[in-house]
């Protein structure tokens, strides 16, 4: 007798939860626990990071983030309402960057302008030292993604609105400041929440830049604490560190989306 779609559902729901069960006893009966908690999860190198990891690394590691993701958001604007304008060039010059920006790797990025700019003008640096290069080289890349996001977002808001201001005798510049734009980052706050996770990863190329222990982020301070130990124990801090900033805001794009959801 055939099962009905219900119980073969149930069913098969049921075999995938006794298959992860047996692949937990499985890893818990064959795996060196010992060896495991002494090369990952060593409590004296988790105290010897104790509290630089979190006042210096992490900290070091938001602020990066915070300022690359306002230049690129500022920047992302600009360039999607180029992308919008009539004026042929404006569309060309925001088109080419992007199209740049997002084909080239963050690391090719954080090297040019670490490296390159030093050397195409002598005797010159981007001014605030590592922190303006990270917050340029974040920003930039960050940009061409969030202008995408950003026009569409524009573009998803419904011309009846932007047609309703201009016939009260609103200016269409005001009409876009106005009325169209707060709307469009209401639909666009999860993906450019989304694009801040991806910036904060993307901050641990920094290291790049070359470091002090003043600028140390996450990534360059985990690889130094390796280092000196010769122990894996650092790398699992700092993924928890990542986990505590990247964790809440999936929390908080889930629940934007799970509200716009309901919104419709």
């Amino acid at each position: 007798m055939a099962m009905s779609p219900r119980r073969r559902a149930r069913v098969i729901r049921w075999v995938q939860y006794a298959v992860l069960v047996v692949a937990v006893a499985a890893f818990l009966v064959f795996a060196d626990l010992a060896t495991l908690r002494d090369v990952f999860f060593d409590r004296e190198v988790f105290a010897e990071m104790w509290p630089d990891v979190i006042v210096v690394a992490l900290r070091n590691t938001l602020i990066y983030t915070a300022c690359g993701f306002t230049f690129g958001l500022l920047l992302g604007l600009v360039l999607a309402l180029m992308r919008l304008s009539s004026v042929g060039p404006y569309r060309w010059l925001a088109t080419g960057f992007i199209e740049f920006f997002r084909g080239v790797p963050a690391l090719v990025v954080f090297i040019a302008l670490g490296t390159g700019v030093p050397l195409a003008f002598p005797g010159r640096e981007i001014p605030g030292g590592t922190l303006g290069i990270a917050t340029l080289a974040l920003g930039l890349v960050g940009a061409a993604y969030m202008a995408e996001t950003i026009r569409a977002g524009i573009q998803a808001v419904p011309k009846g609105q932007t047609e309703a201001a201009r016939s009260l005798g609103m200016p269409a510049s005001r009409a876009m400041r106005s009325i169209v734009i707060p709307q469009a980052f209401r639909i666009v706050l999860p993906p450019l929440t989304n694009e801040l996770i991806l910036l904060t990863k993307d901050s641990s190329l920094v290291y790049l830049l070359g470091y002090t222990t003043a600028t140390l982020e996450l990534a360059a301070f985990g690889r130094e604490v390796l280092n000196q130990e010769k122990n894996l124990t650092p790398l699992v801090g700092i993924a928890i560190c990542y986990l505590l900033i990247t964790v809440p805001l999936s929390i908080v794009v889930r629940r934007m989306e799970s509200r716009a959801e309901k919104a419709r």
